[in-house]
């Protein structure tokens, strides 16, 4: 898929279909996620990939959107070292993951935590280390077809500010 068609129809999947992600895909999830550039080439990030059910149902607990764990195939914490530039860091991250799924299918969606406390219990985090976001990952349950528009249209269509209110020329 054109790489802005990707980002133009990227939208966020909170439901699941009940259907595993190919081994490759999420290895080139994580691969997009390792590569993401970093302030000083720090890479101040750590993937944990929860495979148990107690894990997940852990995190479920933790987050705003517990059904949103429940139904993914693919559930990952990014935790992240140290604060200087490490939240604009671990946005890269997400943001390279969650394209590099959307463009082989594969639906996606942040999860906020309201209890990190607990996540970083629960990975055994250092104390300089911290719980950035979960991430979940999975088929749609509901198929979504990027292609059946243009670009340009996805733009149209997006419930977003307008460019000329986002735009500020100086």
């Amino acid at each position: 898929m054109d790489a802005f068609l990707t980002i133009a129809s990227k939208r966020e999947v909170r439901e699941y279909a009940d259907r595993p992600i190919d081994p490759d895909v999420v290895r080139l999830i994580l691969e997009a996620g390792r590569i993401a550039g970093s302030a000083a080439n720090r890479q101040p990030w750590d993937f944990f990939v929860l495979e148990s059910e107690e894990a997940r149902a852990k995190v479920a607990e933790s987050v705003y959107e517990p059904s949103n764990i429940r139904g993914a195939q693919l559930v990952l914490v990014i935790a992240i070292r140290g604060r200087r530039q490490a939240g604009f860091d671990t946005g890269r991250v997400a943001q390279n993951m969650m394209l590099a799924a959307w463009s082989a299918g594969i639906g996606s969606c942040p999860n906020g935590m309201r209890d990190r406390e607990q996540v970083k219990t629960l990975l055994g985090l250092d104390q300089d280390q911290e719980p950035s976001i979960v991430l979940t990952f999975g088929h749609p349950a509901r198929p979504r077809s990027p292609e059946a528009h243009s670009a340009m249209e996805w733009l149209e269509r997006a419930d977003r500010r307008a460019l000329r209110d986002v735009v500020k020329r100086v």
